[in-house]
């Protein structure tokens, strides 16, 4: 009897095709010749999206209606830019400035954590100041002056509006061009003179 059921077992696992062992392949059928999936490389800049807006433009043949996004990237070592691009869809618009970014990056010179002097600037409605802080005080400020600071790896910072608007993208040009007028207060060892003997 115990012969019988062997045989009985032996035939039901070939009739509906059981396999054992490391060539079973996991799910489904092929799972030992299913391509590896890699992971995606992960850039060296980091993105945030400041501004996303609907714009239309009126043609003879009637409207056209398109997508405006304002990105801002940066690596956390004192590079930092922004980009501002049109698309058909949001996710075209929003490449687009990023590639933009990219070509528009700026030196930010970093001493400590933080700045190395106070600047105010300028660009069109929009006027921002920004003052160096202490370590520990972290970064106080708002809106895109802040995302902007923190992606050029800025950790102890004052910001200001000294006269404020709604429009983000030049709060967000007028915080670059501060950062873009700072300068570093290392001291060049050329200019330094030795005393006379």
């Amino acid at each position: 009897m115990a012969d019988e059921n062997q045989k009985i077992n032996s035939g039901s696992n070939r009739s509906f095709g059981y396999r054992r062992g490391p060539s079973a392949g996991g799910r489904g059928f092929g799972g030992k010749d299913r391509p590896h999936r890699f992971p995606k490389e992960k850039s060296e800049f980091d993105s945030r999206v400041l501004d996303i807006a609907r714009v239309t433009r009126v043609t003879r043949g009637g409207k056209r209606f398109s997508f405006r996004a304002t990105v801002a990237i940066g690596d956390g070592k004192g590079r930092v830019g922004i980009g501002v691009a049109q698309g058909r869809d949001v996710a075209q618009s929003v490449q687009k400035s990023t590639n933009r970014a990219r070509k528009n990056l700026v030196e930010v010179p970093i001493e400590k954590t933080t700045i190395p002097h106070q600047v105010q600037f300028k660009y069109h409605s929009a006027v921002v100041m920004l003052k160096p802080m202490p370590p520990g005080s972290g970064v106080k400020a708002g809106g895109p002056v802040r995302v902007i600071t923190k992606l050029a790896g800025i950790e102890n910072i004052t910001a200001k509006l000294i006269e404020r608007t709604n429009n983000k993208i030049n709060i967000a040009r007028a915080t670059i061009g501060a950062l873009k007028s700072l300068k570093s207060k290392i001291r060049n060892p050329k200019s330094e003179t030795n005393p006379k003997s």
